[in-house]
């Protein structure tokens, strides 16, 4: 009796999965330039990190003056959201767009990951004590590679939707 119960419980939660991974694919098969676009979060920008922030990489900034500049938490939680974002664009371009540069796409992906990675150090160090050189450092490095990462994004958007260019920059 518990045998069929426990059968017919893994029956349902593999059902469920499957429901959710097919609603998820169709959502991600629905999506356009714009709606992606919109998802990004505007509440922020890195613009007061560097004068050419999504034409160049690099900082304006020292690590010790990237904390304030970027709001501190909220700059942070808006990196990590938006590099997601752009990795579900550097993916919409691949599956929509001939001419995709496949090093410009993993690198993107790289970018993401690391990004995260940085920001989720940084927030738990936040969360543990004041801030200090340790989060100032994974703050910087997360900026660092987020004006890297929006660059690069600026350029697969350049060579292939020029014409979604400027609702992107708008954005960030």
């Amino acid at each position: 009796m518990i045998v069929t119960l426990l059968e017919i419980l893994a029956i349902v939660c593999v059902a469920i999965s499957l429901s959710h991974m097919r609603a998820a694919a169709r959502r991600k098969n629905s999506q356009t330039w714009d709606s992606l676009v919109s998802r990004l979060r505007s509440d922020w920008s890195a613009r007061e990190l560097t004068e050419h922030f999504l034409w160049r990489e690099g900082l304006d900034a020292r690590p010790e003056d990237t904390w304030r500049r970027i709001r501190g938490p909220q700059g942070l939680c808006a990196m990590f959201h938006n590099a997601g974002v752009m990795v579900e664009m550097a993916d919409f371009a691949a599956r929509n767009c001939d001419s995709v540069d496949c090093e410009l796409l993993e690198t993107l992906r790289a970018d993401a990951m690391h990004i995260r990675i940085s920001v989720s150090i940084a927030l738990l160090e936040y969360a543990f004590s004041q801030v200090n050189d340790a989060i100032s450092v994974n703050s910087y490095r997360a900026a660092s590679m987020y004006t890297g990462m929006a660059a690069r994004m600026t350029q697969l958007l350049q060579a292939n939707a020029a014409g979604i260019l400027p609702d992107f920059v708008a954005a960030m």
